[in-house]
């Protein structure tokens, strides 16, 4: 109540930002008559003097009103299209660095051109994410045709490309790319093995469209760059034939006050559905420890198998068929929980694929090693300037606060949104839920209105679209299985009487205009003429070819697109008389801002439209998260299956559910960025190493400090001045530098001994590096030297970078337990972490060092850098992945150093009494 007489008195956050950029939007429309009244090439020009001003020293902020004017007056001029004052607003708000909220159908990717072709003109690059290649490649297309006609170069940077067309599409002054392609660049640039395969050149200001759904919904899975691993293990088929007899029992959650084991005694495994996740009981360890022929299988010599049976009980208790991932020409295909779309080459970790693919009886791949990773989270925030834009951000506001320290404005809309919101409908069951649809849906269509109806799950979709065709209703439908007609469907999804069903946001970022798309007809009608599809490119681009089949094209989709034009405006203002599109959610998202995308299909630019979900106490949100009280009331009131449910107490109960499930789903997300951070510190150093060397900077002071180094921390540790002379490790030094040392070196008598200091044995092995180190510069030559230095340190960091990530995964996963004992796990993997990573630090020192010094070339050529593991898919983590334990090699200890048994006693009295 307080809140809202405050906003009454001083207005919401929005408008009072809104109210402090007016000034500037009003210098933009005060330009518009001057820059109408240029002829093109004076237009043009405008680009030229534009970054003339930038290069004497005024900012972007100094020109935004004059680009944003040439900017909007080029878009008048070649798409026919002149931006809105709302829309000048939502540019402003994201050339400062922040998110606008606008609503769907008001034009977020022309908005969006504004600040791109600003930010431009400093020509360190601008890169426009999307959510899918499709929208990449259709939005670049048809925005080139203005940044083109404005002078500037406009890349796409698409999964299959070269690096050399990856490297010309970075060097545009504008990129389109997927957030998905972008994060992989990013990784394998820093794996590459020459500065000059590097494709991308910096991350200096990025617009990210459909913002919440790539930094919010996508932020728990990390991009993850895997290389060959071990051939697939017979384990994957074994635990299969395992997990296929045990029994289960699903629960909502358990309680950790009860004893599981007792409580549920007669099945094999616990499927949680509210954390989505599966764990043995005591009979179903029982079980497989019978079938493996094992005495216990959480003992650490038995942890391969404990893990491929985890991840065969999670194959078959909580991923799904078509609803988590589908099965299609053999292979096993994860489908985007968000959007639908199928994800092509993007594969679970930790061997959760291979136990689905066991699970479904295709071929087994081989196991991958992890090469490269890092979260959206920490990728996004490289940038020196970030925004992003989207019709739903309000609802997420806290979260793009605290991780990306955006702040979100909510732009007005350019006509009032008179869209009719109709409350929940609530059932008993999904049957009688999905009648009430049917019927509905028949209603509807029967008096010609268009009718969007959203689904879950694929499943969902077509069992909707069975009872569809027994209606005789005909319709299309769009799911994860027709991903490659998706924009065409969407496009005409606002005809009369057109009924489309779609799984999720299938299809976002395509507008739905009532009485349907010209544009969309016209190139289908191309299509049908036989014109290739680079020809429908370049009908729409704007150049000044003077090729004669692609003016033809033009003129053929100029023609075309008038003609559709034409004929469909009767028809949208009989879809408008209608009621407009209308929108039916079939069940409800665990997120509020994904039924309001649903919502937002309909009611664009001022159209009437009408939205209304139906829901089923037999629905996971209301089953997991609160449809207990309601399911009782109904009881009570002995109301039938087929009785609808309408009140307030409805759209509160779904309300709260939705705002745990929101609250939950964040505190994963940060989880997973309170341990990333721990890696990208580290992540930063060794790209940031990395990079010293590809520059061809000159190693040798580098190198000569990492020897000395490595030889004052070997030396202190095998004689602490704290300790005897006479228990000095000078026999493990010896045979540590046995590679350095001459012979009689290291060798004192007792008397000697009594006055040997750390500093004389420091002194004796420094002067014999040097000596060698400057032998080696004879014999190779300086220049050769230099090269010798810059590979072997680039070899030696991939490889313990790559052993350092394996370990970190493996203390993330045990790290958790901690909590049991009282300690924050993500302190203890701080310290643990760095800890390692020091560890890490000091081999590489030690094995570049000895590399240096001693490696000898096969032939005269200059030593060359290799790739040392070959890439061969860029994926996703699985979330709540049980980890494998891979078998690793270990650093030996020093002799002084405590026996890695954990007898407690020194390496040289325990295990390593016998070297």
């Amino acid at each position: 109540m307080a809140n809202n007489i405050l906003t009454k008195l001083f207005g919401n956050y929005s408008k009072r930002e809104l109210k402090r950029v007016q000034p500037l939007v009003n210098k933009v429309l005060g330009l518009e008559n001057a820059y109408k009244a240029m002829d093109d090439a004076e237009l043009k020009a405008q680009t030229g003097l534009l970054k003339e001003r930038l290069g004497k020293g005024e900012t972007l902020d100094d020109i935004l009103p004059e680009a944003f004017a040439a900017c909007r007056e080029a878009m008048d001029r070649v798409l026919s299209l002149r931006l809105f004052p709302v829309q000048v607003q939502g540019g402003i708000i994201l050339h400062q660095g922040r998110i606008a909220e606008m609503k769907t159908g008001e034009g977020k990717t022309f908005t969006l051109a504004l600040p791109a072709f600003l930010n431009a003109l400093t020509g360190q690059g601008v890169h426009i994410v999307t959510v899918n290649e499709y929208l990449a490649k259709y939005q670049g297309e048809m925005m080139a045709r203005v940044f083109n006609f404005m002078g500037l170069t406009v890349g796409l940077a698409l999964t299959g490309m070269s690096s050399a067309e990856k490297r010309e599409a970075y060097a545009c002054d504008i990129t389109y790319a997927t957030n998905n392609e972008l994060g992989f660049d990013y990784l394998r640039d820093n794996m590459v093995i020459r500065k000059e395969d590097k494709v991308q050149r910096g991350h200096h200001y990025a617009v990210v469209d459909e913002v919440d759904s790539i930094l919010i919904d996508e932020a728990r899975t990390p991009l993850i760059i895997s290389g060959h691993g071990d051939e697939a293990d017979i384990l994957y088929q074994r635990a299969n034939s395992l997990a296929k007899t045990l029994k289960p029992i699903r629960v909502k959650e358990t309680d950790e006050k009860q004893d599981n084991d007792e409580l549920y005694n007669e099945y094999d495994y616990i499927i949680n559905e509210k954390l989505k996740t599966c764990s043995l009981t005591r009979r179903g360890v029982k079980k497989a420890e019978n079938y493996f022929d094992i005495e216990n299988l959480t003992d650490s010599d038995n942890i391969r198998i404990q893990h491929h049976v985890n991840q065969a009980i999670r194959a078959w208790g909580i991923m799904h068929k078509d609803q988590d991932y589908v099965v299609k020409d053999g292979e096993v295909i994860i489908v985007d929980e968000f959007t639908g779309r199928l994800m092509f080459g993007r594969r679970y970790n930790e061997g959760l694929h291979q136990a689905i693919e066991a699970k479904e009886g295709v071929e087994v791949a081989r196991e991958s090693k992890t090469l490269a990773t890092i979260t959206f989270q920490n990728y996004f925030r490289q940038y020196e300037k970030l925004s992003g834009m989207t019709g739903t951000a309000m609802t997420e506001q806290e979260e793009f606060s605290e991780i990306y320290r955006l702040d979100v404005v909510e732009i007005p809309t350019n006509r009032p949104m008179i869209r009719e919101d109709c409350p929940d409908v609530v059932y008993k069951t999904v049957a009688a839920k999905f009648q009430a649809v049917i019927d509905d849906i028949a209603k509807h269509h029967e008096k010609g209105q268009p009718v969007l109806v959203g689904t879950i799950t694929i499943e969902k979709s077509e069992e909707l679209s069975k009872m569809l065709r027994q209606r005789g209703i005909k319709h299309q439908v769009l799911n994860a299985k027709f991903h490659e007609k998706e924009a065409q469907i969407v496009a005409q999804a606002g005809r009369k009487g057109a009924v489309t069903i779609a799984t999720n946001m299938a299809g976002r970022g395509t507008d739905i205009l009532l009485g349907g798309n010209a544009e969309f007809m016209a190139k289908a009608e191309m299509r049908k003429m036989g014109y290739a599809e680079e020809l429908l490119v370049e009908a729409t681009a704007y150049s000044h070819t003077q090729d004669e089949a692609i003016l033809e094209a033009r003129e053929t989709f100029a023609r075309l697109n008038q003609k559709y034009k034409e004929e469909i405006a009767p028809e949208a203002e009989e879809v408008k008389a209608l009621g407009g599109l209308y929108i039916i959610g079939t069940e409800r998202h665990e997120s509020r801002r994904i039924d309001n995308q649903l919502r937002g299909r309909a009611g664009r630019q001022g159209d009437p439209g009408k939205s209304r979900f139906y829901i089923s106490l037999e629905d996971d949100l209301m089953r997991l998260f609160g449809g207990e009280r309601l399911s009782a009331i109904m009881d009570r009131m002995k109301i039938d299956d087929d009785m609808p449910i309408e009140t307030g107490m409805v759209s509160n109960a779904i309300e709260s559910a939705q705002r745990r499930v929101e609250s939950r789903n964040f505190g994963i997300r940060k989880n997973v960025l309170q341990y990333d951070e721990v890696m990208n510190s580290q992540r930063q150093i060794i790209y940031g190493q990395r990079d010293q060397v590809l520059n061809g900077e000159d190693m040798q002071e580098h190198i000569l400090k990492m020897i000395n180094e490595d030889l004052e921390e070997k030396v202190k540790a095998a004689m602490p001045e704290e300790i005897q002379r006479d228990i000095w490790d000078l026999p493990g030094l010896c045979k540590d530098y046995d590679w350095l040392i001459q012979e009689g070196d290291l060798r004192y008598t007792p008397d000697e001994l009594e006055t040997l200091q750390q500093e004389d044995v420091l002194e004796l092995l420094k002067k014999r590096a040097a000596d060698m180190y400057a032998q080696r510069e004879k014999k190779f030559t300086p220049q050769r030297m230099r090269i010798l230095e810059r590979v072997k340190l680039l070899e030696t960091v991939d490889e313990k970078w790559m052993d350092h990530i394996d370990a970190m995964e493996q203390l993330q996963e045990g790290i958790r337990l901690r909590a049991y004992a009282q300690h924050d796990p993500v302190v203890e993997y701080r310290l643990e972490g760095f800890e390692m990573f020091d560890k890490m630090i000091s081999a590489i020192r030690e094995d570049t060092a000895k590399l240096v010094l001693t490696w000898e070339p096969k032939s005269e050529e200059a030593p060359k850098p290799q790739q040392r593991v070959k890439i061969i898919s860029a994926g996703l983590a699985g979330d709540n992945t049980v980890k494998k334990q891979p078998v690793r090699k270990q650093k030996k200890p020093g002799r002084n150093e405590l026996c890695p048994c954990g007898s407690g006693k020194k390496y040289k009295k325990c295990c390593g009494r016998d070297e």
